[in-house]
């Protein structure tokens, strides 16, 4: 019987070793398998496991906001462990309500469709009465708010972009602001399939079609695939976008048919692009002089979108900052303008190159889900604003046309996800995260939030339980059948909130009186019920289950997003207020927000390379994905580690601002703003424009006395919302400054496990 298991990072054959842990091998229909995740069971992973449930001395005292992330563990049972946590929970909605919990989940804890720590947590809470929840995320925060305003939502755009064999036959100009990172697309939020990018890039290169990388950094577009690197200041895109549709509309080859027949708003958009609207034409020269790009590279490229069946791609990087909603309206203004939305080979794509789902053929299917049940609490934030809102309790903030304040949060409960990898300015998360009076995390391993919690209970890897793996457009059901017992004492989310719910009266409404064999049914016959009203019927259960794996690619076909609607925007309208692509908004210019106007504008980031803040931190730093793990998952792995540089994270620098800095390849570095400090190794690259510099998030956070000894980016980062309308993060709005780090080296102290004491020591 074959057994696989299902991650963000890919599937997995497991092959049952005699001798030891068993052993992980990609699966063989995969083309480009990934690494990561291939050492989970090492032993320098597994020594950082949660072995036991355990609480923090002081808070067992009643110190309970005191010393957090500082003081030792004592281990308990889990029944008293248990006990505690619950009666926790119970005093807290007695004295407080349900509106003083955070239940603060966020993705990426699992691919299991039922052991989805997100969505047991919810459900767990919902049972309660209800929690407050946060919204969007870091990826996304300001592409999600916008999009369903100008076009359709980021769930629909990501599992409908053009795939790649229709881009293959026809685009001949692929154009991409923020290249296409290979790294990124090794993996999907709810579970990789086979890997398709770095074939579909090949491919279309080899059809002949031209490849334009636009960015500050030369070597995210595939395996060398682009053609061209445009190298551009980070946080301008937007302003060469308006550039070229200034271009694109003075180009004798520019058509209006488009535009009247499947938008609205363009004349006042227009008014704008021309000047009209402030005094300032958005020309080539005009965006030269903010982006570095010579003005006639750029009236070039404008004419050439025109000349050629073009897809324009916007990074997800470019939203993740200040005004990060104008880059994605921006380029699908210009798609529009151009034309070619709809078409085979043209158009727009709003992430090829964030995950391995966008470019799929894979049919698009319902799959299994765990039921959360309805939240009582009608309060939330975007994710990213989980430090203001510890911090403000009771203070106001808009979002999304709507004012809301921020809930007084006594208890934070966590299961899946590290904020102390997400989020920005990590000194002023610290301040945040020590005002509830109790942090509880279900956690695997001894991670940055697990050792600053207060109640820590150990929970189960992927390979230690039974579980579903499926991801809409990924076309794999697997049966990911358990390979190993639990570590230690660990037990999964479900069995730990079942327990939970048995103290606090709701277990019953909780499991339903099912097990986990009982719930895998469940929901395994639900998503086949639906599918089958597609016309592809699945196997039973049973058989499901007893075959390991069921591969849906014979039921793929070329897709064409936007199709439907160009050829009948009256039949197929998109989910707008008025069904067409809103390149003037009617209802984002009537929220009145002076920092998201109602159609695509530039303003000026809060920190760039032209603010006058770049004379003390000329750097432009960039902190993009990693290459060696999905965000901060697996820091610990071999094959994470082998890409250090002195124990550190790398960071990339151009060659002529490393010898200014007396900064040799392989140098200690130390990175730092008014925000904070921190240590990483040198790499001196040709690919990074002079005046940026690159240093990927995930190293798990080590801080120290004076200095992050580790290389997290994100204390440097800016804590602060993209705009009025979205509030989404702007971690890739950051100046700072680099120097030799020529002090003792500091050791690396986040991989080992925190003091725990023995059970005698509590009251």
């Amino acid at each position: 019987m074959s057994r696989y298991s299902a991650t963000h990072w890919g599937v997995y054959e497991v092959e049952a070793d005699p001798a030891g842990a068993p052993r992980l091998s990609p699966l063989r229909s995969d083309p480009d398998p990934n690494p990561i995740g291939l050492d989970q069971l090492d032993g320098g992973v597994t020594r950082l496991r949660i072995a036991r449930p355990a609480i923090r001395k002081g808070w067992l005292e009643g110190r309970k906001r005191e010393g957090r992330a500082e003081e030792p563990f004592v281990e308990l049972p889990w029944d008293e462990a248990l006990d505690i946590t619950a009666a926790e929970i119970a005093r807290v909605r007695r004295d407080h309500g349900n509106e003083a919990i955070f239940g603060g989940s966020y993705g990426w804890s699992s691919a299991g469709r039922f052991h989805h720590a997100q969505s047991q947590l919810h459900r767990f809470y919902n049972m309660l009465g209800g929690y407050v929840r946060s919204v969007d995320s870091y990826s996304l925060g300001a592409g999600r708010v916008l999009m369903p305003h100008i076009a359709t939502n980021m769930d629909e755009s990501n599992a409908s972009h053009t795939s790649w064999d229709v881009l293959e036959a026809h685009c001949t100009l692929f154009v991409s602001f923020g290249g296409v990172p290979l790294k990124n697309t090794r993996v999907s939020s709810s579970g990789a399939g086979r890997h398709r990018v770095r074939g579909g890039l090949r491919r279309l290169r080899e059809a002949g079609a031209r490849i334009i990388n636009i960015g500050p950094v030369g070597d995210n577009l595939g395996d060398d695939d682009a053609h061209e690197w445009i190298a551009i200041r980070p946080n301008t895109d937007t302003a060469m976008m308006l550039a070229l549709a200034w271009t694109v509309l003075h180009d004798p080859l520019f058509d209006r048919t488009f535009l009247d027949g499947h938008t609205v708003g363009f004349e006042i958009f227009q008014a704008y692009l021309l000047g009209k609207a402030d005094g300032i034409a958005k020309t080539p020269e005009w965006a030269a002089a903010i982006t570095g790009v010579p003005a006639a590279r750029i009236a070039a490229l404008g004419h050439d979108l025109l000349r050629h069946r073009t897809m324009l791609n916007c990074a997800w990087a470019l939203q993740r900052a200040a005004h990060g909603e104008q880059p994605f309206w921006a380029l699908v203004t210009l798609a529009a303008m151009v034309g070619q939305i709809g078409l085979p080979g043209g158009g727009y794509g709003l992430g090829y190159g964030a995950m391995n789902v966008m470019g799929s053929a894979h049919p698009r299917l319902p799959g299994p889900v765990f039921p959360q049940g309805r939240n009582g609490v009608a309060a939330f934030i975007p994710c990213a604003r989980i430090a203001d809102m510890l911090l403000h309790p009771g203070e106001r903030f808009t979002y999304n046309g709507g004012v809301h304040a921020y809930p007084d949060i006594r208890l934070v409960h966590w299961a899946g996800g590290n904020p102390f990898h997400h989020h920005q300015d990590l000194h002023r998360l610290r301040r945040a995260w020590a005002r509830p009076d109790t942090i509880i995390v279900q956690e695997q391993y001894w991670t940055p939030i697990a050792r600053q919690a207060d109640i820590v209970l150990p929970a189960t890897l992927s390979l230690e339980r039974d579980d579903i793996g499926f991801a809409t457009r990924e076309g794999l059901f697997v049966a990911m059948r358990q390979a190993v017992p639990p570590q230690g004492q660990a037990r999964d989310d479900h069995a730990i909130f079942a327990a939970l719910g048995r103290r606090l009266g709701v277990e019953q409404a909780f499991t339903e009186g099912l097990d986990t064999r009982g719930w895998l049914r469940r929901i395994y016959d639900e998503s086949a019920r639906k599918i089958a009203a597609t016309g592809i019927n699945l196997p039973d259960f049973d058989h499901f289950w007893e075959d390991g794996l069921i591969d849906l690619s014979v039921h793929d076909a070329p897709h064409v997003m936007h199709a439907d609607f160009r050829r009948d925007p009256i039949a197929h309208p998109l989910p707008t207020p008025s069904g067409k692509i809103e390149i003037f908004s009617e209802r984002i210019a009537g929220f009145a927000l002076p920092d998201c106007p109602g159609h695509p504008v530039w303003l000026e980031p809060y920190e760039w390379l032209g603010h006058a803040k770049a004379a003390a931190y000329p750097l432009h730093l960039l902190s993009d994905q990693p290459q060696r793990r999905l965000h901060s998952q697996l820091d610990a792995s071999p094959y994470s580690r082998a890409g250090k540089v002195a124990g550190r994270e790398p960071v990339y620098l151009n060659p002529a601002d490393a010898a200014a800095r007396g900064i040799a390849d392989g140098d200690l570095v130390e990175l730092f703003n008014d925000r904070g400090r921190c240590l990483a190794g040198a790499i001196l690259s040709d690919a990074i424009m002079q005046g940026v510099t690159r240093l990927a998030t995930g190293a798990w956070f080590d801080p120290g006395p004076d200095v992050e000894r580790h290389g997290n980016p994100n204390v440097l980062t800016l804590d602060r919302g993209a705009s009025g309308l979205s509030q989404g993060c702007v971690a890739q709005t950051c100046l700072v400054e680099a120097r030799r780090f020529l002090s003792e080296l500091p050791r690396i102290r986040v991989f080992d496990p925190p003091p725990i004491l023995p059970r005698s020591v509590s009251p």
